[in-house]
């Protein structure tokens, strides 16, 4: 999965993952020592997502601490 995307998993990318209801999100990052999962859970709405066709999606840094 990580090759479709061309970025390397120890490359200091942040990789999300959302659940098919969109409520739960995963962000899987490499830290330097070993992988980082964090992962949140809306209580109501859902995660906005880019579509299918899109292999990836890049976020500024307050895009991410907004997470």
């Amino acid at each position: 999965m990580f090759v479709a995307l061309n970025q390397k998993p120890t490359g200091g990318a942040v990789f999300a993952f959302r659940g098919k209801r969109g409520d739960r999100l995963k962000l899987l990052y490499f830290d330097g020592q070993g992988f980082c999962l964090y992962y949140k859970i809306l209580q109501k709405g859902r995660f906005p997502w880019p579509s299918a066709g899109d292999a990836a999606a890049r976020l500024t840094s307050a895009q991410l601490a907004m997470l």
